[in-house]
């Protein structure tokens, strides 16, 4: 596989595109997306936003402080990945972020029901900030339901797949992770080894570099920035509704050295009360190899176990 992960172009023929997809993400979950149609313009707008609201004071990043419905600022050394099924981490990530999701109308249907995490974004007093987030999360997530869209063609679900994304829960993280001096204990990372625990992640990253993927138990691959790309993995969820065959691949952040680092996260994941369980058209004559999971419970499971806001 050589020392990078693979480029596949979504210009390509439609054919073409569908069979590299489950080609890569059966075997290594991970590959650049080209080709997609967003504008630099517009991540650009999305990377200025996030390095100014960033730049603020803590007091002013702190009074949009992460709440109940996953949404604000996540400060830095505040996160630790005890639910990681790579290895449960034992120091808190180095890093900080600003985390958005679908915003919820008060009179929508969520909200009446109480759909876990339902609610309203809450944003910082910065100008020109909710705007650019906002379209770049717009775009970036129809690039996902395009990819997901494939992904179903690819695995001869005739919908059943994309069809749970008719009201997609979304997530558009704004990470800065700031440097960390080159002899800093190992178990120190901007984000440690983990593997996500949704469906599709799409990340533009910026020229630091430091997002390693595993290849094999003790071999991390650099991914290297390219130019308008968007890294993009498959998660836990795709695993189980393929039945295994499309993996969650152990990856992690390293920020070694004197640079900042940001990166642009959009997580598409399928809506809360999602009941998810093996495709048929990925069990065929086999047996399942996972038992039904409704996507609300694999959440509170994750949150819960990583940031306060959600323990009980």
């Amino acid at each position: 596989m050589g020392t990078s992960i693979p480029v596949i172009d979504l210009q390509q023929p439609e054919d073409v595109v569908i069979s590299s997809i489950i080609q890569t993400y059966s075997h290594i979950g991970f590959a650049q997306i080209i080709g997609h149609g967003v504008t630099q313009q517009t991540v650009g707008a999305a990377f200025d936003a996030s390095a100014r609201f960033h730049a603020l004071e803590l007091d002013e990043k702190m009074a949009v402080a992460l709440n109940h419905n996953h949404r604000g600022y996540i400060a830095d050394g505040t996160a630790v990945d005890r639910s990681s099924e790579v290895v449960p981490a034992t120091a808190a990530n180095r890093s900080e972020s600003f985390m958005m999701m679908r915003e919820d109308a008060p009179d929508s249907r969520d909200i009446a029901l109480r759909t876990p995490l339902a609610g309203a974004n809450q944003w910082p007093r910065l100008d020109n900030f909710r705007e650019p987030v906002t379209t770049c999360h717009d775009a970036m997530r129809n690039v996902a339901l395009r990819v997901l869209t494939l992904i179903d063609h690819g695995l001869g679900a005739k919908g059943a797949l994309i069809d749970t994304f008719s009201t997609p829960t979304t997530w558009f993280r704004l990470l800065h992770y700031p440097p960390v001096r080159v002899d800093a204990p190992e178990d120190v990372f901007g984000s440690a080894p983990h593997t996500d625990f949704g469906a599709l992640t799409l990340v533009a990253q910026d020229s630091a570099g430091g997002l390693q993927v595993a290849r094999g138990d003790d071999e991390w691959i650099d991914v290297e920035p390219i130019d308008g790309a968007f890294v993009m993995n498959t998660g836990s969820m795709l695993h189980r509704w393929s039945n295994g065959r499309l993996t969650a691949t152990p990856h992690r952040v390293r920020n070694r050295g004197s640079s900042d680092r940001y990166s642009c996260a959009l997580f598409c994941d399928p809506h809360m009360l999602t009941e998810i369980a093996p495709l048929p058209a990925c069990v065929g004559g086999d047996e399942p190899m996972f038992e039904p999971v409704v996507f609300a419970e694999v959440v509170a499971h994750h949150l819960g176990a990583i940031y306060e806001q959600h323990q009980s």
